[in-house]
């Protein structure tokens, strides 16, 4: 056996995925998308993604398992995704990280998804600074977290999202402006043509009277299909490609603006910058720009890691693993609504959680 090893499974959403992590190093990961199934609809579709977790789950698996030349015999914890994410989603990567555990009688960790965006980077860049600033943004999330160690100490919300994360105004305004699901990738693409000045979008919650590290993007998105709106039958069409650069640098300037901020005003030195909306080129060059301003370090993983992934909730189980963590009961439950206190995941009679 490879002591030490440490299988994650996520199913939060519609990406399956599985990872293997030892002391900090990924030994392979492998991933399989119901992306496709949803685009027709514009948006994700729960009970497709619950089928498709099940159609993908052990191919997934033995996947992982093959690219890193281990056997299920090598695995000495499973660590999977406990929420938040869609109830039936999450219930099928949670059965079958039960089923294993029990299978190989190996220790099982519950893992909080969005610790598990925040611990990908340490696959690419090694172990978390104490303290950091991290930024979430994500289709479902916007967070600007005050991170110390991980998986022992509580994590610190300076500001969350109050309506719209950044990934969701990108997705709605996509939809408004033709483009096709997923809107993030989209709006990136026809913003490389266009203008990021040539509309001047509001930047949501920059005031001075405003919370200074609180996210709302509901007002942009808005602005933006208004905008889209007053030009449609106008001659020439609409402009996508000026309105995509131009949504683009507004989400980027904010989102950049406010987490450069909190990092100097709590003297911290190092930025991570996580999640989906992190593979956005304007926001890695804006957020590298900005920290270069201000002499704070960066940290962005690469591309494969930012969106969701089986890798980065082996990293979290790696890391529980190693800091002599609790394993969590067999009776484990999902928590689709779990609020981000601890990276663990455990309690099983939690208010909110649903049992299997």
């Amino acid at each position: 056996m490879v002591q030490g090893v440490v299988l994650g499974i996520e199913s939060s959403c519609d990406e399956t995925g599985a990872g293997l992590v030892r002391d900090g190093q990924l030994l392979g990961q492998a991933l399989a998308s119901s992306m496709d199934e949803h685009a027709r609809f514009g948006g994700v579709v729960p009970e497709i993604a619950a089928r498709a977790h099940v159609h993908a789950i052990q191919q997934v698996i033995r996947q992982a398992l093959d690219e890193a030349d281990l056997t299920f015999g090598d695995v000495g914890a499973v660590a999977v995704t406990t929420g938040p994410g869609l109830s039936g989603a999450l219930q099928i990567g949670v059965a079958a990280a039960k089923s294993l555990a029990y299978a190989l009688g190996v220790p099982l960790h519950g893992v909080h998804h969005l610790a598990g965006h925040v611990a990908a980077d340490t696959l690419e860049h090694g172990p978390l600074p104490d303290p950091c600033m991290v930024l979430i943004v994500s289709g479902g999330h916007t967070s600007l977290l005050l991170v110390r160690d991980l998986v022992r100490e509580p994590i610190l919300h300076l500001g969350d999202t109050l309506d719209d994360a950044a990934g969701e105004c990108f997705d709605k305004v996509a939809r408004v402006f033709g483009l096709p699901y997923p809107g993030g990738p989209a709006i990136d693409r026809a913003a490389r043509q266009g203008d990021p000045a040539a509309v001047s979008f509001p930047r949501p919650l920059t005031g001075p009277r405003d919370a200074p590290y609180d996210f709302s993007f509901s007002g942009l998105k808005t602005a933006a299909a208004r905008w889209a709106e007053s030009l449609r039958d106008v001659a020439g069409g609409l402009p996508v490609a000026d309105g995509a650069a131009s949504l683009q640098e507004a989400v980027a300037d904010v989102l950049t603006r406010k987490a450069v901020a909190a990092c100097t005003e709590h003297g911290v030195d190092t930025l991570v910058v996580v999640g989906g909306v992190a593979a956005n080129s304007r926001v890695r060059r804006l957020a590298q720009e900005r920290c270069d301003a201000a002499g704070i370090s960066l940290r962005v993983p690469p591309m494969k890691l930012c969106t969701d992934n089986g890798a980065m909730i082996a990293a979290v189980g790696d890391l529980l693993v190693r800091a002599g963590s609790p394993a969590a009961p067999l009776d484990v439950s999902i928590d689709p609504s779990a609020p981000l206190e601890f990276a663990a995941l455990q309690p099983s009679s939690a208010p909110g959680r649903v049992a299997l």
